[in-house]
This record gives structure tokens, C-alpha cells and sequence, in this order.
């Protein structure tokens, strides 16, 4: 899934500095982590030139870095800056102990993501065992439709996100649900049940069941496994991420009396 922001628009002298530099950084995506100038000229948006002066103050403030063979990538200080948002530190901090006790248990793949938009946003993977192919990374982002914790997250959206995702549910492998009708009911029955199944609909060879995080009656995260196969014992496996996510969301509550609480998470 491609998430950089590219303008065509940028090279107006109406533009501002700031929404050049922006437009520099919103160039890169999962398909493009590294550019040489020109193409992240022509990606932002902007004359050469242009592109070349702000690339190298960019690079000079730690916001992108060059590499060896003279391409650039994404510089460590935006990494460090993204690890100060609340939805990072705060929900990450309180869930990993709990990701790391069902990885514990499982040996599968954990994964913690939120809703941004019309997309799953993954916030924390512990990688499992079993050779299964995923195709998710911390920071990354893939369809609400095809992924376990997106479908939690669908489930829980309001209805003009529903719809919107409803519109354009694109086919990733042979097994993505692409007709609106199934997926609707499934949706259902994830809002029924309190968890939600893929097989083999992201990535094939991969299998994955997630449950919501809820908290004060609204559904803030999704907790997800990733398998070789939906297992006999997938209750076990449910229960076992329910009292996980439990205990995650009483990690977010407020402590009475305290006079402090920790952030709630955000999503778009």
C-alpha cells in the first residue's frame, strides 16, 4: 500500500518552504524507501534545483540521509520524532508486555494495530516461528479488508468509513473478499463473536485471527495473530487475546484520583 503524499502542484511560487519539504518526505512510501534526486524531484512535485537545495538541509537537520550509492532514505530523526506520538508510546508501552506473553505462548506472529483512515496502521509485530509469510512491518499500513486486525477495526469504524472501504475492496490474493455483501456479514459476525478470522486473504500461506481493544465502550486498537493455519484450538487462542486486550485496556484507563492519565490512542 502506497501512503507517501506526492503533489504535482509544489513547483507554484505560491508553495511555501514547509509544504516543499513535506512534499520531499511524503515522496517516499513502501514501494519507494529509497530515491535518487531526480525521482524525488519529480515524486514531490518540484524543479530539480528546488528539490536539491531543501534535500540538503533535510539531510544536514537528520531528516533524510544518503546513502553510499548516492540515494536517499528516510534519516533516523524522523523515526525518532514518530516515537514520540501518542499513539505510539503510550499504547505500545502499555500493550507489549501483553504482545510478548502471547507470543510467549504461541510462537506466532503478534501484531498491535490501530485504524488510520481507510487502513490498518501496525504499530508493534513480534515475529513468530512458523515460516508464514507476512507482509506487515511496524509503521506500515495494509487494507482494512484482507487483514484480521483490520477487519476488527472495520467492524468497530463509523459507518462513512465502512462505506467508503465498501466502494473499493480491491482483490490482493485469490481469497480477498471483494463482494460487499460477504464482507458486510462477516462484519457482523465479528461485532457478534469479539473476533475476526482471514484465511489466506492478505498474503497466501498465512492465516490470522484478531480481537478488538476496547475501552470505555469504544474500540481504540486490535490485537492480532498471525498462523500457518486457523488451529482446532483457535478458542484457546481467542480467549487467550481477549484477556490480553483486556488488560491492555486497562492500561489506557485513567487511575482514579491520580490526577493524570495516559493519553488515549487516535485514529483517523
Amino acid at each position: 500500500m502506497k501512503i507517501g503524499l506526492v503533489s504535482g502542484h509544489l513547483s507554484t511560487p505560491g508553495a511555501s518552504v514547509t509544504s516543499r519539504a513535506l512534499a520531499l518526505l511524503g515522496a517516499f512510501d513502501d514501494d519507494h524507501r529509497r530515491l535518487g534526486l531526480t525521482e524525488l524531484a519529480t515524486r514531490a512535485g518540484l524543479p530539480t534545483p528546488t528539490a536539491h537545495r531543501l534535500v540538503a538541509e533535510l539531510v544536514g537537520w537528520g531528516a533524510l540521509a544518503r546513502t553510499a550509492d548516492g540515494t536517499y532514505v528516510v534519516g533516523r530523526r524522523v523515526w525518532d520524532l514518530g516515537l514520540l506520538a501518542p499513539v505510539q508510546s503510550d499504547l505500545v508501552e502499555v500493550a507489549s508486555p501483553f504482545l510478548h506473553d502471547l507470543y510467549g505462548a504461541t510462537l506466532a506472529t503478534v501484531h498491535l494495530a490501530v485504524r488510520e483512515g481507510t487502513e490498518a496502521l501496525y504499530l508493534d509485530r513480534l515475529a513468530g516461528h512458523a515460516s508464514v509469510p507476512v507482509v506487515s512491518s511496524v509503521g506500515s499500513r495494509l487494507p482494512l479488508h484482507a487483514t484480521g486486525v483490520g477487519k476488527v477495526l472495520l467492524a468497530h469504524a463509523p459507518p462513512e468509513v465502512q462505506v467508503q472501504v465498501l466502494a473499493r475492496l480491491e482483490r490482493v490474493t485469490a481469497y480477498t473478499v471483494t463482494q460487499p455483501g460477504t464482507l458486510r456479514r462477516q462484519l457482523a459476525r465479528v461485532r457478534r463473536d469479539g473476533f475476526a478470522t482471514t484465511v489466506e486473504e492478505m498474503s497466501l500461506g498465512a492465516c490470522s485471527v484478531a480481537v478488538p481493544v476496547t475501552r470505555e465502550d469504544r474500540v481504540v486498537a486490535a490485537l492480532g495473530l498471525v498462523l500457518p493455519a486457523l488451529r482446532s484450538d483457535r478458542s484457546r487462542l481467542v480467549a487467550a487475546m481477549q484477556v490480553a486486550a483486556r488488560g491492555i485496556a486497562r492500561g489506557l484507563v485513567p487511575v482514579s484520583g491520580s490526577g493524570s492519565s495516559r493519553r488515549e490512542p487516535t485514529s483517523g
